[in-house]
């Protein structure tokens, strides 16, 4: 019996992985304006839209009934099925994932990543992998919740002014960010958004976020990685790559972060994941 993985649309990955799995998508609210992640709203433009907005959009999960359909036509065409969702602490969505669960056991199995964007989605790679190596739904499960400890999400934020609008940071603080051109690291560190520190300017910044990566043993290369940019401008991602060679290559595989990072850090943010040896 093969397994399939099933992830929600706030895991980012590259077009090539994600034709792999099967997705099921969060809503976000503009307002009174209702969208599905990924179906009738784009990455793309979801920033067009972001950067016009004076309050910040909403996201909200999906139904049990939402994963319950997904669950039954994979089900029904003899497959196990593995979920991998963005943490808990961020989302219900894993607790909507978890409810349809109930009405399959033994034949579907949840996982909440305790992260989000690039390191939830670096974790569905490696499911894929598993499930390739002919593991069982059971096995792969077990597996995820061991790597998933190792998994790394950071990133700089260009502004201050998304994190302000979030209620994260103060007006005062993001105005006297902003006057000293200040640049937060930020990452997702137990399933909730923390800033790792604040560097003064882009090259600073820079070199903090690639400090962070040899933390922890460093970057595990045998693992999958994935580096992404919000906004609709990949230069700053370029930028960064070029500034730090020596870790990252040119072949690196890059995409777009979608909306649950990107709500919070803004256009023109730069964001690593992958998994630290361990």
């Amino acid at each position: 019996m093969s397994v399939k993985i099933v992830v929600d649309s706030t895991v980012d990955l590259t077009p090539d992985i994600k034709s792999q799995v099967k997705v099921v998508p969060l809503s976000v609210l503009f307002g009174e304006e209702e969208y599905q992640d990924g179906v009738t709203i784009t990455a793309e433009k979801f920033y067009e839209m972001l950067v016009k907005c004076e309050q910040l959009p909403t996201t909200s999960q999906p139904t049990p009934a939402a994963f319950e359909t997904v669950y039954q036509e994979l089900v029904d065409e003899g497959h196990e099925v593995v979920v991998i969702t963005i943490a808990s602490k961020l989302s219900g969505t894993y607790q909507s994932a978890t409810i349809a669960a109930e009405e399959f056991p033994g034949k579907v199995f949840v996982v909440d990543s305790r992260n989000a964007a690039l390191a939830s989605g670096v974790l569905a790679e490696y499911a894929l992998q598993l499930a390739a190596d002919g593991m069982s739904g059971q096995q792969i499960l077990d597996a995820l919740i061991e790597k998933r400890k190792h998994a790394r999400l950071y990133a700089i934020v260009d502004t201050l002014e998304y994190l302000k609008k979030g209620g994260r940071l103060s007006s005062t603080v993001a105005f006297v960010g902003g006057m000293l051109n200040l640049k937060p690291v930020i990452c997702v560190e137990d399933g909730e958004i923390k800033t790792v520190g604040k560097a003064r300017g882009l090259k600073a910044a820079f070199s903090m976020l690639t400090k962070e990566c040899s933390t922890n043993g460093g970057v595990d290369f045998t693992m999958p990685t994935l580096l992404g940019y919000t906004g609709n401008d990949a230069a700053p991602l370029k930028n960064y790559m070029e500034a730090s060679a020596e870790l990252w290559t040119p072949d690196t595989r890059t995409t777009i972060v979608g909306s649950a990072i990107g709500v919070h850090a803004g256009p023109g943010a730069v964001a690593l994941g992958f998994f630290s040896k361990e």
